[in-house]
């Protein structure tokens, strides 16, 4: 049987401000970008891996709805993360040639190389390719919350859960994050989610995979935009998972609030508030973003990994910023 860890047993850091609503009201003249990439695996945890995402670009008007863009992925991931097969809609052939590739590491600039057209337009489908690597890397928390310690061994074999320390706030020096030997922390601090789509707007998201009883993790990401005076941005970022108990849980969950310049697309201001997350030193990041402004946002891709390396970001802080880099072509589709 999996190891239930009860909820009520965790002891959650004072320093995080517990789950957000994902899906507040749409503002007429906004676009609102939704993706989500479902992982799970059909023959049991430790086999291949697979992940079924979607993400859409829906403009708000004055009683009425246009949807630019609706983009979906399918990918099986297995052993030593490689891809197994890669597919999309609408179809990118080039995107093959990552079948039989590794996911995390370099496979982010590897697919970014094969189809520059989805970076350079700043496409849901280019959202949903670099996070791919992501939801790889976070599905095993599923191993967390479903197996006892003996099944991990046993499904893990020789790998241990080792981690590097300063390598994100979270395992810097110090953290309750780290264990004896360098090992992480298996129990993380989640918090129980509901669902993301509101029954009085069932058009707040796109459909995405129902929720069910066996593991899934899922990343799920809103980006809000409207323009006044400024570009303004309000987003949110969760990586959550199932358990045992039939509660949907978040591992990792941050909001931002954002604005910047309209012509010259440079931040202006920043505030991320950490929502959810697994320890103690995580929300240390959240202090960090100031670092950001008066970069253009169409350079976050890269200049959050540049400015907040280290024990000075957080894996998932610095991926909920990234995503902004679309912002700005966002924006051009309401001005």
């Amino acid at each position: 049987m999996p190891l239930d860890i009860p909820l009520a047993g965790r002891v959650y850091t004072a320093a995080v401000s517990g789950p957000s609503n994902p899906t507040p009201d749409r503002r007429v003249n906004s676009i609102r970008r939704t993706a989500t990439l479902d992982f799970d695996y059909p023959n049991g945890i430790g086999t291949t891996g697979r992940v079924r995402a979607r993400a859409r670009d829906l403009i708000t008007l004055e009683g009425s709805t246009k949807t630019l863009a609706d983009d979906v992925l399918r990918a099986t991931i297995g052993e030593g993360r490689v891809y197994e097969s890669l597919f999309t809609f609408p179809d990118r052939p080039a995107l093959q040639a990552m079948v039989g590739e590794r996911g995390p590491g370099s496979s982010r600039r590897a697919m970014s190389a094969l189809v520059p057209e989805e970076r350079d337009g700043g496409t849901p489908l280019y959202l949903l390719l670099d996070d791919l690597p992501g939801i790889a890397l976070v599905s095993g928390q599923l191993a967390i919350e479903w197996l006892t310690q003996e099944q991990r061994v046993l499904s893990m074999g020789s790998r241990k859960f080792g981690v590097q320390v300063g390598m994100c706030a979270g395992y810097q020096e110090g953290s309750n994050a780290i264990e004896a030997a360098q090992q992480g922390r298996m129990t993380h601090q989640v918090r129980p989610v509901g669902p993301l789509v509101r029954e009085d707007d069932p058009l707040g998201w796109h459909a995405h995979q129902p929720d069910t009883d066996e593991p899934a993790m899922r990343r799920a990401r809103r980006i809000d935009v409207w323009v006044d005076e400024v570009i303004r941005v309000d987003a949110f970022f969760q990586d959550s998972c199932t358990t045992p108990g039939g509660v949907r849980v978040a591992v990792h969950e941050y909001t931002l609030a954002a604005t910047a310049d309209r012509r010259s697309g440079e931040l202006l201001t920043l505030e991320a508030d950490p929502r959810v997350l697994p320890f103690d030193a995580c929300p240390q990041a959240a202090g960090n973003v100031d670092r950001m402004i008066g970069i253009p946002l169409r350079e976050f891709r890269q200049s959050v990994l540049d400015r907040l390396p280290g024990a000075l970001g957080c894996t998932h802080l610095n991926d909920a910023l990234r995503a902004l880099a679309e912002v700005p072509i966002l924006a051009q589709a309401i001005l």
